[in-house]
């Protein structure tokens, strides 16, 4: 990984606001809003980063592999829970949910995974530096897939020997007698430890490097995982060839009227930038927490536990050279200064997957718009005393031609077939 991962961080556009719009801006375009449009146009989007973590993320066999992975559902506790559980496809690989469900309620939303191979950071917390960091993570969690690592590889090899094998090379005859599915080295369960502890080193670094490759070959198909052109897309081309004919037929006055907001007074561009509509970082927008949960410390969390995973950029699982890894090596460790903070998500296809924010706080984008314009203009009743982002004073009707607007980032999304 490279700090050029980093897709949008390095600049934000904000076009100064020169007053109200009436019927005949809507359709014009100066040379500074162009730029603008230029930067989240889905064609600046660069080609795939490599991942030097992962010598297989390109791999077509790893990538079929991690498809059939992503899918099954025999890789949980009960049978029922795989990653498309809570990451549907044809519901832009979310699920519609406050809060993810897999053997139990998680206490964060599923995030979209299109586009995720350009961010340095998984997760609402970015505890995860990898595609095949984060995919390893559900696994053994309790309440998401709820199964060991041990578990996990005994299946592979019970139903994908030879997939793996062409792949990763020779694996180890292993069953249940050498290796008890109940052993693991995270689940919070004292049996489960303790199987772990018993085992060997030796036996311990076997399954723990199979695993890894397991994650690998899930991280392989999700990096397939893209956003294709949206009505904004073809919009943008059609602004940029001076098309007006087809600018009227893509976008409405009120749509478009509402992308120059979006750019301009309301300020949105200033974390939702680039061909994804995210800078890929975080902050503490002041959302409130969800009754009955307690205030999510975010990437607080998320440092200590990304810099500590076995599964990192710089661990002995990792395809990759230290000198590699430098979005790990120059992390921001100030934890206490992302008190609160989540990750930017995408907007791409951001009117496709309600409820909205870390836990489902907001029913409807209308919801979290005007979250948004009573927090600007001080009466939001915000959870923190600090929300580090601006947005511009916007009116009842302002919000009507945003939210007309981000209806038209929806597109199609691919994936590996």
């Amino acid at each position: 990984m490279t700090l050029l991962r980093t897709l949008s961080i390095s600049f934000v556009l904000v076009i100064l606001w020169a007053g109200p719009l009436n019927a005949t801006d809507a359709q014009t375009w100066n040379a500074s809003e162009i730029r603008a449009l230029q930067s989240l146009w889905i064609g600046s989007l660069p080609p795939l980063p490599d991942d030097p973590s992962n010598k297989y993320a390109d791999d077509y066999k790893a990538i079929a592999l991690g498809k059939k992975l992503f899918f099954d559902a025999r890789l949980s506790a009960n049978g029922k829970v795989a990653c498309a559980t809570c990451h549907i496809e044809d519901k832009s690989f979310t699920d519609n949910l406050p809060v993810a469900h897999g053997i139990e309620d998680t206490s964060r939303r599923s995030m979209p995974l299109a586009g995720m191979a350009y961010s340095p950071w998984l997760f609402w917390d970015g505890r995860a530096d990898s595609l095949w960091a984060q995919a390893l993570g559900p696994i053994e969690n309790p309440v998401e897939h709820g199964i060991s690592r041990t578990k996990c590889v005994l299946l592979v090899n019970e139903f994908y020997r030879k997939e793996y094998k062409e792949i990763f090379g020779d694996l180890p005859e292993i069953s249940n007698n050498d290796f008890n599915p109940k052993a693991s080295p995270v689940i919070d369960d004292k049996e489960a430890k303790a199987l772990w502890i018993s085992m060997s080193p030796d036996k311990q670094e076997l399954i723990t490097r199979l695993y890894a490759n397991i994650g690998k070959s899930i991280g392989a198909f999700v990096r397939t995982i893209q956003p294709g052109k949206s009505s904004f897309d073809r919009y943008a081309e059609a602004v940029f060839k001076g098309d007006m004919e087809n600018m009227e037929k893509i976008l409405t006055d009120d749509e478009a009227f509402g992308l120059k907001l979006f750019i301009g007074k309301a300020q949105c561009i200033n974390c939702h930038n680039g061909p994804l509509f995210t800078n890929n970082d975080f902050h503490d927008v002041g959302v409130p927490k969800r009754p009955k949960f307690d205030k999510d410390p975010g990437r607080e969390q998320g440092i200590p536990q990304v810099l500590s995973n076995e599964f990192n950029c710089l661990g002995k699982y990792s395809d990759a050279d230290p000198d590699e890894c430098l979005e790990l090596q120059f992390i921001d460790t100030d934890a206490e200064k992302y008190r609160g903070a989540m990750k930017t998500p995408s907007l791409r296809n951001v009117a496709d997957r309600p409820p909205y924010m870390h836990a489902g706080q907001f029913a409807t984008l209308s919801d979290v718009m005007k979250f948004y314009q009573k927090q600007a203009a001080g009466k939001s009743g915000a959870d923190t005393g600090r929300p580090d982002i601006v947005h511009g004073i916007l009116s009842d009707n302002d919000l009507v031609l945003l939210e007309a607007f981000l209806k038209k980032l929806d597109g199609p999304i691919y994936s590996a077939r």
